[in-house]
């Protein structure tokens, strides 16, 4: 009886059938079989990628966003993988879809948008080892883009420009506050201390007339009637180099001056000048 050979690679597994049904599995290596009556057929153990582009999920306030993921997954148990399901790794990424759309269902559009890395926790906690019913095992899952349809992005793009807005004439207001509140707190600084210099200065003035009344005063105490006498006839000096033609005193004062040669020589003068 004849004999095939077959060379299972290695990190495969090889699954023997024996006139159309599992007898058992062989590792990598070379392995005989009998032809028309045994098959061997080969599945890959190694880790795969795998992406699940644009997919649609409505979010808790009916907003439209596409998903697209990529996953890691590796065959655990070929047997289940080739026999138990007629398509292992469409069945794993349903799971996935599904469980993707009841979180992100759970969640507002801009909960959704911020917490992609949350989303990808949950969802590998949620399909934990549910895909061991298939063989396989998902050991990474990242969610690569989360986008909102055309119509909500122009929506959002429009209340971010008007935020921007906002917050550019809040500032600018503020701004304006602050420099109305810097220019009047400058003006009443300068009239404050142009009020107080005033101030001061009266009251140097004040003190510095009063001063000068004072020391009048005290000298005034201490001189004696001549220096009154001598007052006057100074006085009576420039009245009479003056164009002055009248002179009015009180008599007893002028019986008094007229005593002094001083004096009566400055009457006389006066005298005579009227005569002319």
């Amino acid at each position: 009886m004849p004999f095939g050979l077959k060379i299972v690679r290695q990190n495969t597994q090889g699954l023997v059938e024996t006139l159309g049904r599992y007898s058992h599995s062989v590792e990598s290596g070379l392995h005989f079989y009998i032809p028309c009556v045994q098959k061997i057929r080969t599945v890959s153990l190694a880790m795969e990628p795998l992406a699940l582009p644009n997919y649609s999920i409505i979010t808790k306030d009916n907003a439209d966003v596409s998903a697209s993921l990529t996953l890691n997954f590796h065959i655990t148990d070929a047997v289940k993988y080739q026999y138990e399901n007629t398509d292992s790794i469409e069945s794993m990424a349903q799971l996935v879809r599904g469980h993707l759309r009841d979180i992100i269902g759970r969640m507002e559009l801009n909960e959704a948008l911020g917490s992609t890395a949350k989303i990808n926790q949950e969802l590998a906690q949620a399909i934990g080892d549910l895909t061991n019913t298939y063989g396989v095992n998902v050991d990474r899952i990242n969610i690569d883009e989360l986008t909102p349809s055309s119509a909500i992005q122009a929506a959002m793009d429009k209340q971010l420009t008007a935020d921007r807005e906002r917050v550019a004439a809040i500032a600018q207001a503020e701004g304006e506050a602050r420099s109305i509140e810097l220019t009047n707190k400058a003006k009443n600084d300068a009239l404050m201390a142009t009020a107080a210099a005033e101030a001061t200065a009266t009251r140097t003035r004040a003190d510095a007339e009063k001063y000068r009344i004072d020391m009048i005063q005290s000298g005034l105490k201490t001189v004696g009637e001549e220096y009154f006498q001598n007052q006057s006839i100074n006085a009576f000096a420039e009245l009479a180099n003056s164009n002055t033609n009248l002179v009015v005193m009180p008599s007893d004062s002028a019986d008094e001056f007229g005593k002094l040669p001083v004096v009566g020589k400055l009457l006389k003068n006066g005298a005579e000048n009227l005569g002319k």
